[in-house]
């Protein structure tokens, strides 16, 4: 059965609008919409525009025969950010599911109810009306799925957790068409496993979010020179391996390389500071704000709200660029993160003289405070933590530099981990939304938690539609 009946059949059942063909000049449109062209560069066949829940379900009920009988498959795309090529795109041979117009924002008792097509500005200006907040996403164009369903982290994380353990429900159409309901009373082992499961599972069409109250916050970014990065990696460590770390804090320390900062000798060093109280200045964040010398004119530290940091995060992307992200975590320890640094200090050094080169080395920690949260697939324990994620992003412009690009940065991965085991400061966890496609996140959440996974997918998609019809993320099998 071949994708050219599939999408026969889903011509006659849809209105004509909902079906964009490959050669068309909406196609276009819509697969250039990517974050990433590694992403737009995949064409499917057509792409598919549900309208509500109910497309959804009528698309699973006659796409299903095509993919397990067949060779049919398709992608489900949310937002599109996740740069990992076939993440949420395909090849000619399938269709992508592209939720966009699956749009929707309801508050009520608390909670929030976000559509699947939904992004994380829209969210934000509502529920900023009320005076509320929500775990979600640090850019304003970031997609509700792609962080619910993988990890997830947010502003408030530190205090509140990954973004997924505040998701109290998913609406979800499982393989057989059926649209469900998983909670913690309803399909609880689904609902566990959709907190980190990724894409395996269904296709998630609503999500439902604790709120709390939240008003203006400190917070920004501080430019400064590498000679003083070593003692900022240290600082974050002392102040993570505090007894009484503070809980508001969302502290991001990088270091990279970018043509954009040639005033500056293109090697630049960045810390995002936020902390999540009504407080101007607070003095946890002092030795990051502090730090001598800096270029003072793109200090933007002030108050704000949470719509403006996510929108000041989101000037800082744009679509159709190459880019890879990949990860790793190691335990907290300056030494381990120096080195890690200076590793990738000497890895991109050859370079240099690419077009349009953009590589960053971006530290994040998960303090104690966020891994007490985890109620997830993640495999993250309190008793490790604290934890630092260290992920390097990179931008390109040339199709000829991928693999010298993605290469690079993995041996630089390869040999942080081998020195970060020489010092027995290793950790095997890879956070999925900064995964690239030679990691294996799924398996770091350790062998129970992948067991548990496996076993709701063997339960809730009994013939493996999400497996094998649905070839793109991270797999469970």
């Amino acid at each position: 059965m071949a994708i050219s009946e599939a999408i026969e059949t889903i011509r006659k059942t849809f209105p004509i609008d909902q079906l964009v063909l490959s050669g068309t000049a909406e196609f276009e449109k819509l697969n250039k919409s990517y974050l990433s062209l590694l992403q737009s560069e995949l064409e499917p066949a057509a792409i598919f525009l549900p309208r509500s829940s109910d497309d959804v379900i009528k698309f699973v009920r006659i796409f299903e025969p095509f993919a397990l009988e067949g060779d049919a498959q398709f992608a489900v795309r949310g937002a599109g950010q996740q740069p990992v090529p076939g993440c949420s795109n395909i090849a000619n041979n399938g269709i992508t599911l592209d939720l966009r117009f699956l749009t929707g924002i309801e508050i009520k008792n608390g909670i929030v109810s976000i559509a699947a097509g939904e992004r994380w500005g829209p969210v934000y200006e509502q529920l900023a009306e009320r005076g509320l907040g929500v775990t979600g996403s640090r850019s304003a164009l970031g997609g509700i799925g792609g962080l619910a369903l993988a990890g997830g982290l947010s502003f408030f994380s530190s205090r509140e957790g990954f973004i997924c353990d505040n998701v109290i429900n998913y609406e979800i159409v499982l393989s057989n068409g059926e649209i469900v309901n998983a909670n913690s009373t309803e399909n609880p082992d689904l609902f566990r496993a959709l907190r980190g499961g990724g894409n395996n599972f269904g296709i998630v069409t609503r999500f439902d979010l604790k709120t709390f109250q939240q008003g203006p916050f400190w917070g920004g970014s501080v430019f400064y020179f590498p000679a003083s990065f070593p003692s900022q990696i240290q600082s974050l460590c002392d102040e993570l391996k505090k007894p009484d770390a503070c809980e508001e804090t969302h502290i991001m320390v990088s270091q990279g390389f970018s043509h954009v900062f040639a005033a500056l000798g293109g090697h630049f060093c960045m810390n995002q500071l936020y902390n999540t109280r009504d407080e101007e200045k607070p003095a946890v964040l002092e030795p990051f704000v502090n730090v001598q010398p800096q270029v003072d004119q793109m200090n933007s530290m002030r108050m704000l709200t949470l719509k403006e940091a996510a929108n000041e995060q989101a000037q800082q992307s744009s679509d159709g660029v190459r880019c890879a992200y990949m990860n790793t975590t190691v335990k907290v320890d300056a030494a381990t993160l120096i080195a890690a640094s200076d590793i990738f200090t000497k890895a991109f050094q050859p370079l240099k003289a690419l077009d349009g080169i953009t590589c960053a080395f971006t530290l994040q920690a998960y303090p104690v405070s966020l891994l007490k949260k985890c109620d997830n697939s993640l495999g993250l324990d309190a008793s490790n933590g604290p934890l630092m994620s260290i992920l390097l992003l990179n931008w390109w412009k040339n199709k000829d530099d991928d693999d010298l690009v993605i290469e690079t940065f993995k041996c630089v991965l390869e040999k942080i981990d081998e020195d970060a085991t020489s010092r027995g400061t290793a950790h095997p966890y890879k956070y999925m939304n900064y995964a690239y496609s030679f990691q294996d996140p799924i398996t770091s959440y350790g062998e129970d938690h992948h067991k548990k996974l496996r076993d709701a997918s063997m339960k809730y998609d009994p013939e493996g539609l999400f497996q094998r019809g649905v070839p793109g993320g991270f797999k469970l099998f």
